[in-house]
C-alpha cells in the first residue's frame, strides 16, 4: 500500500457523561483512529484530549467551562484546525461565550495552540460551528447555527489572526458532518482523512507504549556465574524504545570449572508492586540514602498526624509486616505542630536533607515548613533533626498573610533552586480561589527564606483539574533531565477518583520564573483510566533506585468512589523513543509475561 494514501481515519467528538465520567470530563475533544475497513479505537484511552480553559473573574473566582460539537479540519498548510463551541461546567450556553467559539492550531495532533476565542456575533448563541478553507479566496469560511436554526458565515484570512474576522452574513443551510460510527456513549463530530504515515504518528502517541520482544546475546564468553549475572537483557516497546532488564539465569547442568559449551535458559525479570503497597497513606516520597531505602508519607491512619519514616534496605522490605517505623515529628502544641501534618518530602537541598511539609496549629490552616537534619544524624531519629521552620518571602514576611500553603517541593536546574507550593484562598466559600502553583527562587544557604518574588505558575482551568467539588492544581514535584525540567501536578478530586497528574515542562537554560516559558498539557499524564485497579493516581514523587530506575510513586483508590481510602502505588517510568518520560507504563505494558523466557549460549572459558 502507499504509505502516503488517505487510509487513516481520525474522529473527533465528545462524551456522554455517565455515573462516573463526569461532564467536566466528557465535555472535552476526543479523538478515535481507524484504518482501512476497521472499527474505529478510541485514542488516549477515551479519556479527553483537549479540554477548554475556564475563566477568572474580577474577584480571582474560576468559572469552569466544557466544550461542544468540535469540528476537525485541514489548514491551509496542510495541518490542522479544530473549531468547538464553549459551553459552561454543565454543558449548557454559555453566557460569556455568546457568540464566539474556541479555536486550535496543530500540526500533528499531538500538540496544539490556543488561539483563543472567535468572535462570530455579538447577540447570538452559536449552536455549532465548521470550518473549511476557501483556496480561490484564500479565507478560512466558518459556517455556524444560532440556537434557532439559523445559519451563518464568517471569514477568516489565511493567517488565522482571529481579529481578522469578518461580520457574520446568513447563508444557506450548512449540513454537519455527524457520521454514525461503532463508539458507543459518544456525541459524533466529524472524520478527517489523513495519511498512514501521519495517522500512525497520532496513534503511536495516544496509545500507551507496551514491550513488543525481550533479547538477550546469542552467545556470551565468561568464566564465573557473576559474568552470567551482568548479562541483561534488551526489552523492545511499541514505538522504537528500549530498557534493560534483569535476567534470573538457571544455571543447572553447568560446570564453570570445566570449559565447554551450554544452551541457559533464563527468564527476564524486574520487580513490581502490587497495589496497594501502604493502605492509608498518600502523597508517597522514597529517599534512597546511604545504601538504604526511607519511605514518608501523609498518615491517613492516624488523621494526618505526625510525621512517619520507615526504613529498610530494599524497597520492598519498606512494605511488608514487620517494617521498621518511627515518628521523627509528633505534634507540639507549644510549637503550633497540632493537626494536618501533609506531604511530607524528602529533598537535598546544598549539603543537606530537608523536610518540607505542611502542618496546622489549632486553628486549621496547613502553611509551608522546613526540617533540616543534623549534620551526621539519623533519619529515624526525631531529636536528629533540627526544629521545623516556616517558609518565608524575602522580605521577612510569611508565605502566605492570608490562605493556605502546602506541597511545597523543591529542584535545582542549571544552578538555579526553586521552590514550588500550592497557595489557595478563601476556601469553601464563594470567593475560592482553588489551589495555585507558585514558583520561586531560595539560596541553598538559607532555604527557608525566598530570594524571589513568588510566581503564579499554574491555576485549575482544566475541567479535569475542576472537578467534583475541588478546584486544584497541587502536589508539585520535579523530574529534571538532560534537557527539560518536568513538574509534575495534581488535579481533580484529591481524595476521589478522577484525582489525575497534570505536566508542566520548561526547556533547560530557560527563565524558570517566566511563566511563558512553561507549558502545560491540556491532558492529564496519569487518570484513572491509565494503570488497571488504581483509581484517583495522584499528588506523585520521583526516584532513582540503586538499580537506576526512574521510579514514580503516587497514591491512588481501589475503588470508584468520590472519598476513599488513599494508598500508596509504584512503578517504573518508561523514557520513550525521543527520551520523553512515560508515566503511565503499567508493569504488564512495561515488561511482557509472555516475552521473559530466553535462551543464550554460554561459553566457559
Amino acid at each position: 500500500m502507499n504509505n502516503l494514501q488517505d487510509d487513516v481515519k481520525i474522529l473527533i467528538y465528545t462524551r456522554q457523561p455517565d455515573n462516573e465520567y463526569t461532564e467536566s470530563l466528557s465535555n472535552s475533544i476526543h479523538f478515535a483512529y481507524c484504518q482501512g475497513d476497521d472499527d474505529f479505537k478510541p485514542l488516549n484511552e477515551n479519556y479527553g484530549v483537549l479540554f477548554a480553559l475556564g475563566t477568572i473573574d474580577e474577584k480571582g473566582v474560576i468559572h469552569e467551562k466544557g466544550l461542544k460539537n468540535p469540528y476537525l479540519f485541514r489548514t491551509a498548510e496542510g495541518s490542522f484546525g479544530i473549531v468547538a463551541v464553549r459551553v459552561d461546567a454543565s454543558g449548557n450556553d454559555d453566557a460569556e461565550s455568546k457568540g464566539q467559539i474556541l479555536l486550535w492550531t496543530s500540526e500533528d495532533l499531538i500538540t496544539f495552540h490556543d488561539c483563543d476565542l472567535v468572535k462570530l456575533h455579538e447577540d447570538l448563541f452559536v449552536k455549532e460551528a465548521a470550518c473549511e478553507f476557501n483556496a480561490a479566496d484564500e479565507v478560512y469560511e466558518l459556517y455556524w447555527e444560532d440556537n434557532k436554526g439559523n445559519f451563518y458565515v464568517n471569514r477568516l484570512n489565511k493567517s488565522m489572526s482571529i481579529d481578522s474576522i469578518s461580520a457574520a452574513e446568513a447563508a444557506n443551510a450548512y449540513e454537519f458532518q455527524h457520521p454514525v460510527v461503532n463508539l458507543s456513549n459518544i456525541r459524533q463530530g466529524n472524520i478527517l482523512s489523513v495519511d498512514s504515515i501521519r495517522g500512525n504518528k497520532i496513534k503511536a502517541n495516544w496509545t500507551p507504549i507496551y514491550n513488543t520482544e525481550v533479547r538477550v546475546p546469542d552467545s556470551v564468553n565468561i568464566t564465573s556465574p557473576e559474568e552470567l549475572e551482568l548479562v541483561k537483557a534488551e526489552a523492545f516497546y511499541s514505538d522504537g524504545s528500549t530498557s534493560e532488564k534483569q535476567v534470573k539465569w538457571d544455571y543447572t547442568g553447568m560446570n564453570f570449572s570445566t570449559p565447554g559449551t551450554y544452551t541457559v535458559k533464563g527468564k527476564a525479570v524486574q520487580e513490581t508492586y502490587s497495589f496497594p503497597l501502604a493502605r492509608g497513606y498518600a502523597d508517597p516520597v522514597i529517599l534512597p540514602w546511604n545504601n538504604k531505602y526511607y519511605y514518608i508519607a501523609t498518615n491517613d491512619n492516624v488523621n494526618d498526624i505526625g510525621i512517619y519514616v520507615r526504613e529498610a534496605d530494599t524497597i520492598s522490605e519498606l512494605f511488608v509486616p514487620g517494617f521498621k517505623e518511627a515518628v521523627i515529628l509528633d505534634v507540639d502544641e507549644e510549637k503550633g505542630f497540632i493537626q494536618t501534618f501533609w506531604a511530607p518530602e524528602f529533598h537535598v537541598i546544598g549539603d543537606d536533607l530537608f523536610i518540607l511539609f505542611a502542618a496546622s496549629g489549632k486553628e486549621w490552616g496547613p502553611q509551608c515548613h522546613m526540617m533540616k537534619l543534623k549534620k551526621d544524624g539519623d533519619i529515624m531519629e526525631a531529636e536528629d533533626w533540627n526544629a521545623p521552620v516556616r517558609v518565608k518571602k524575602s522580605d521577612g514576611t510569611y508565605l502566605a498573610q492570608d490562605g493556605i500553603t502546602l506541597d511545597m517541593t523543591y529542584f535545582k536546574a542549571d544552578g538555579t533552586s526553586c521552590i514550588i507550593w500550592s497557595y489557595r484562598k478563601n476556601i469553601g466559600t464563594p470567593l475560592d480561589t482553588g489551589s495555585m502553583l507558585y514558583i520561586a527562587t531560595i539560596d541553598e544557604e538559607n532555604p527557608t527564606m525566598l530570594t524571589s518574588e513568588p510566581v503564579l505558575l499554574s491555576r485549575p482551568l482544566f475541567g479535569w483539574e475542576n472537578i467534583q467539588g475541588t478546584i486544584n492544581n497541587e502536589g508539585p514535584y520535579p523530574l529534571v533531565t538532560d534537557d527539560m525540567v518536568y513538574i509534575t501536578y495534581s488535579g481533580g478530586g484529591a481524595c476521589g477518583y478522577t484525582y489525575a497528574l497534570g505536566l508542566l515542562k520548561i526547556p533547560r537554560g530557560r527563565d524558570f520564573l517566566n511563566v511563558n516559558e512553561w507549558e502545560k498539557a491540556s491532558t492529564p499524564v496519569l487518570s484513572y483510566y491509565s494503570i488497571p485497579g488504581v483509581y484517583g493516581p495522584g499528588h506523585n514523587s520521583f526516584f532513582r533506585d540503586y538499580n537506576g530506575n526512574t521510579m514514580i510513586m503516587y497514591h491512588g483508590e481501589e475503588e470508584i468512589v468520590s472519598f476513599g481510602t488513599r494508598c500508596s502505588a509504584m512503578h517504573r517510568v518508561h523514557f520513550n523513543k525521543k527520551g520523553v518520560p512515560v508515566f503511565n507504563m503499567s508493569s504488564e505494558r512495561d515488561l511482557d509475561p509472555k516475552l521473559c523466557d530466553l535462551t543464550i549460549k554460554v561459553v566457559v572459558q
